[in-house]
C-alpha cells in the first residue's frame, strides 16, 4: 500500500472510531466558571504507525490513529479543548527519511493542534526543511529563545501566541534547547540561542498582561539534571506568571505532574509523556481567578491498536 494512501486512511479511521466511552477518566464535576483541558504530546519522533506486534515491550502502542482517536473522544465529552506538542516531531523512523516530516505535520493539523515548539531533532533535515514543511500546518510553532533572522525559518515561528477557547483565554510560549554540541551547526545555520529563563518569563509576563487566563509553556530544555544546566525544574522556580510547563527532551514518562513554586510563590505543574506517541497526557483545570485556579486532575491515555 502506498505509504502516503496508508497514513490518510489511516488517520480517517482513527476519528470515525472514536467513542465517548473511551476516555475512563472523566472530567470531575466542578462549580461553574472557566474550565480548560490541555492535551499534550512530546518526543513523538515520527512513530505515525503503532509499533508492530512482536511480543517487544511497546508492542501495539503509538500510532496516529490512537491518538486521533484518543483526541477527539475527549472533544465529545469535554469543552475548551487545547492540544499541543513540546518538540521533537521528527526523526525517528522510515516516514521521516521518506518524507522529511511532512505526514507528520499534515497529521497534527488533523488532529487540530494548537500549537507546538521545536526540538533538536526537528533541525535533523535543516531549517528550509523544516520550514518548508510548515506549509502543512495549520498552527503555529512558538519558541522565543531561538532567533532565526537570516534564516529560513525567518518569519515562520514566534516567541508566544494566544488562543480562545471558549469563554478561556490561553497564553502559549515556548523555550528550546541549547543547540551547540547538540545540533550540527551546518543544520542550524544562523539561528542564535538566547537564554530561556528571561525570554520565556518576559513572554509570559506580556501574556499575562494581555489577559490571558493562564500561560502554558511548551518546553524541550528537559524535566532535570544532575548540573545546573537549564531544564523545566529551574525553569518553573524562576519563573513569575508560566502556570503549566509541558515538558520534552529527556524522554520521562510522568505518573503525575511535578509541582513546583515560582517566584511569586504559585503553583507550577510540569508533566512529560515521554516519547514515541506511546502516550496522551491530560490536564484539566478550573479557573476562577489567580489566587482561585486549580489544577483538578492529571491524568494519562495509553495509546494502543484497542482505541
Amino acid at each position: 500500500m502506498n505509504r502516503r494512501k496508508f497514513v490518510a486512511d489511516t488517520l480517517k479511521t482513527g476519528l470515525l472510531l472514536a467513542a465517548p466511552n473511551l476516555i475512563t477518566n472523566s472530567l470531575q464535576a466542578a462549580p461553574k466558571g472557566k474550565q480548560l483541558t490541555i492535551l499534550h504530546t512530546n518526543d513523538v519522533h515520527s512513530r505515525l504507525e503503532a509499533f508492530p506486534n512482536d511480543g517487544s515491550r511497546n508492542a501495539g502502542m503509538g500510532g496516529v490513529a490512537a491518538r486521533a482517536a484518543a483526541i477527539s473522544g475527549i472533544r465529545t465529552q469535554a469543552d475548551n479543548i487545547l492540544v499541543v506538542d513540546a518538540g521533537d516531531i521528527f526523526q525517528g523512523t522510515p516516514y521521516f527519511n521518506l518524507y522529511k516530516g511532512e505526514p507528520e505535520i499534515k497529521a497534527m493539523s488533523l488532529m487540530g493542534y494548537d500549537a507546538a515548539t521545536m526540538g533538536n531533532h526537528d533541525f535533523d533535515a535543516g531549517l528550509e526543511n523544516f520550514a518548508t514543511q510548515l506549509q502543512h500546518a495549520n498552527f503555529p510553532i512558538v519558541v522565543c529563545n531561538y532567533n532565526f533572522t537570516n534564516t529560513p525559518m525567518e518569519g515562520k515561528a514566534k516567541p508566544y501566541t494566544i488562543v480562545q477557547k471558549g469563554n478561556v483565554k490561553i497564553g502559549i510560549v515556548g523555550v528550546g534547547i541549547e543547540l551547540k554540541g547538540l545540533v550540527p551547526e551546518n543544520l542550524y545555520g544562523n539561528t542564535v540561542y538566547m537564554e530561556p529563563i528571561s525570554n520565556a518569563n518576559r513572554s509570559a509576563a506580556y501574556l499575562k498582561s494581555q489577559g490571558c487566563d493562564i500561560v502554558v509553556c511548551l518546553s524541550h530544555l528537559g524535566d532535570k539534571y544532575n548540573d545546573d544546566k537549564v531544564s523545566d525544574e529551574i525553569l518553573a522556580k524562576e519563573s513569575y506568571d508560566i502556570d503549566v510547563i509541558i515538558g520534552g527532551h529527556t524522554h520521562r514518562f510522568f505518573e503525575q505532574p511535578r509541582k513546583y513554586k515560582n517566584k511569586k510563590g504559585n503553583e507550577v505543574l510540569v508533566n512529560q509523556m515521554g516519547w514515541a506517541g506511546i502516550q496522551l497526557g491530560r490536564l484539566d483545570y478550573n479557573l476562577f481567578n489567580e489566587k482561585a485556579r486549580n489544577n483538578t486532575q492529571a491524568s494519562t491515555i495509553i495509546l494502543n491498536k484497542k482505541i
